[in-house]
């Protein structure tokens, strides 16, 4: 018994820590999304405090969206389309490091750390997070081909009107929330189609979250940091 809980234990430590560094410093398959795509707009919220925690987030350490290879490429193809549109990509989140995650499950078990639940989770009661799955243990996130973005207009640099806010924990940002006015629902309607187009798939409860198809590393779990 106590030899297969070792097994057991090992074979969990490589599925979340295993991860050949390159000399750049990123595990194989992975890259800077700014080196494909200079001109992406980039916002990393969990980089900030500007957030449901409210706080600088376990291993985001620079503004620097990271992808893998594969992702990185289809995201190319998507931000091309746009600008034909004067349109631009702007990103929250791409590849989240296990340890982020982990701090989302410390800071949801402790109910007294409300700091920002009027401006991102104001229906939710805190301890029902986890039911109703707003946070996981793991994420696709940590896989490196899942992230959160959305549009901006390329001259004014503003989002396009989605609804809700980015990261809302309610109903408003389920993907065919009916309560939307005619401008939102295109706006939804076009992110959806142009990242659908370039092999990306949507999670209905989240307007701006997206996975792609086919991802290299669909059962790793990986935990560099972002730096």
């Amino acid at each position: 018994m106590k030899i297969h809980k070792i097994l057991i234990l090992t074979c969990i430590a490589f599925t979340f820590a295993f991860s050949p560094q390159k000399q750049n410093g990123l595990p194989d398959g992975f890259i800077n999304v700014k080196e494909i795509i200079p001109d992406i707009d980039v916002e990393l919220r969990y980089f900030s405090n500007n957030n449901f925690v409210g706080d600088t987030i376990d291993g985001y350490k620079a503004n620097k969206l990271i992808l893998t290879k594969q992702s990185a490429q289809a995201l190319k193809n998507v931000q091309d389309e746009l600008q034909e549109q004067n349109l631009c990509l702007r990103v929250y989140d791409g590849y989240r490091p296990q340890r982020a995650v982990n701090h989302f499950i410390r800071w949801a078990k402790d109910l007294n750390d409300t700091i920002h639940k009027q401006q991102f989770y104001p229906e939710v009661e805190k301890r029902f997070l986890f039911r109703e799955e707003y946070i996981a243990t793991r994420s696709g996130h940590s896989r490196g081909s899942t992230l959160d973005l959305t549009i901006i207009d390329g001259n004014t640099n503003k989002p396009l009107d989605m609804g809700s806010p980015y990261d809302f924990f309610g109903k408003e940002s389920w993907v065919d929330h009916p309560d939307l006015t005619e401008e939102q629902k295109t706006n939804r309607q076009l992110l959806q189609k142009v990242m659908l187009k370039h092999n990306f798939r949507n999670y209905p409860k989240e307007w701006w979250h997206f996975t792609l198809r086919w991802e290299p590393f669909p059962k790793t779990y990986f935990d560099f940091e972002v730096e």
